[in-house]
């Protein structure tokens, strides 16, 4: 089969995906991955096709903190909004059996898959029904709201989402000869797969059953990749050191970043790898090494613990290599995962980014590392999460021929 995954936003959004790919590329598919032209690198180097996704998000991060007026913000997003619908398009119009859909542009692509007539399954990187259980990630409220406020909380989340790409939604089905309203069998009644595990966030009773969760896609080290001579130098120098990296979190800000986590570093008296990161990050000192992007699955089991900024990969390959995490969630999902990773008792408390200071840090960091029983709970769960095969369900219910 001809398989198409559409995905959209920072390299947290595209990585699973491109583990999810190969899978399915080895199974003897042919698999391209539609995103951001920052990303055909990535995808590539998994051996994966590329078609490119209109965008830069990073840019539209920088432009919306730039942005004087919610009209100016409204503006950037809508035309955000119209590039990846022009992108999905034209990443469906140029061939495919079947499309897979991250939730950020599934509306966008399942417009295109009635348009072309292609099935449309989606995968999910983040939970995305509502559900008494718990308030869906990117709930303004983040307290204990009890069964009700949950499914409201959640449900708000939805139609927030939906209301992002309404505008866009509707000119692509103008553009694609599509009647105004979908079908009266709405086309998103199909099956949807999760891919995190349920020893990180059990599927909630009350989800349909068209609703998964298979356990995570591991991303994929490129071919032929061979870790930095001078990082495996580093590591062999002293102790286990702490990652601190905070993804695609506060682009623009990695002067005043490096100083603190520089200061906070020494403060609490450890070695660190810092990964630049969309912010720039850099590291000074003989006890710090900054570094790019690398794969997480062999740096991760080498740390001490990880400090990060809760995105769901990193949180998940910070699970999967066992070790303690320090989260520092900035906004979206993390607060959701920064919290989970509490609760699973392999992090203390979340520190917020907002109050990050060199002072925060380092005694956190500190914290972390004294408790025995993060890394115990971290050990026990990775031992779970490495006996899944989260790929594995997705490729089962396509099989060799397509969903049946």
């Amino acid at each position: 089969m001809r398989i198409l995954i559409i995905t959209a936003g920072s390299r947290g959004d595209v990585a699973p995906f491109t583990g999810l790919g190969r899978r399915l590329l080895d199974a003897g598919h042919q698999v391209a991955v539609a995103a951001h032209p920052s990303f055909a690198a990535l995808v590539g180097g998994c051996g994966l096709d590329h078609r490119p996704m209109p965008g830069d998000p990073q840019e539209l991060i920088r432009g919306w903190a730039r942005a004087a007026t919610r009209e100016e913000r409204r503006a950037l997003t809508r035309a955000y909004a119209d590039g990846l619908a022009d992108g999905v398009a034209q990443a469906v119009a140029g061939g495919t059996d079947l499309v897979l859909t991250a939730f950020g542009p599934a509306p966008l692509s399942r417009a295109a898959g009635e348009a072309f007539g292609v099935p449309v399954i989606g995968t999910y990187l983040v939970p995305q029904f509502a559900t008494r259980q718990f308030a869906l990630p990117g709930a303004q409220d983040t307290g204990e709201l009890g069964p009700e406020g949950n499914l409201a909380a959640g449900q708000e989340v939805l139609r927030r989402a939906e209301g992002l790409f309404a505008g866009a939604v509707t000119r692509l089905r103008a553009r694609l000869g599509l009647p105004a309203a979908p079908p009266s069998v709405p086309a998103d009644t199909g099956p949807v797969f999760h891919g995190f595990s349920q020893l990180a966030v059990p599927r909630p009773e009350d989800w349909p059953s068209r609703a998964e969760v298979t356990g995570y896609w591991w991303p994929p080290r490129p071919y032929g990749w061979q870790p930095p001579a001078e990082l495996t130098d580093f590591l062999q120098d002293g102790p286990p050191p702490v990652f601190i990296g905070f993804g695609s979190m506060a682009p623009g800000h990695g002067e005043r970043l490096s100083e603190l986590v520089t200061a906070a570093v020494k403060r609490a008296g450890v070695r660190a790898v810092v990964q630049a990161g969309w912010a720039g990050l850099d590291g000074c000192g003989p006890d710090t090494l900054a570094i790019g992007d690398l794969p997480h699955d062999w740096l991760f089991p080498r740390t001490a613990a990880v400090v990060h900024h809760a995105g769901a990969g990193t949180t998940g390959a910070g699970l999967r290599a066992g070790v303690p995490a320090l989260p520092v969630p900035v906004m979206a999902d993390q607060p959701f995962w920064a919290s989970r990773l509490h609760r699973l008792g392999v992090a203390p408390r979340p520190l917020p980014f907002q109050d990050l200071t060199a002072e925060t840090l380092g005694d956190a960091i500190t914290s972390c590392l004294a408790e025995p029983s993060y890394r115990h709970r971290a050990t026990e769960l990775a031992r779970g999460i490495a006996a899944e095969d989260g790929a594995g369900a997705v490729l089962a219910h396509i099989g060799p021929g397509g969903p049946g």
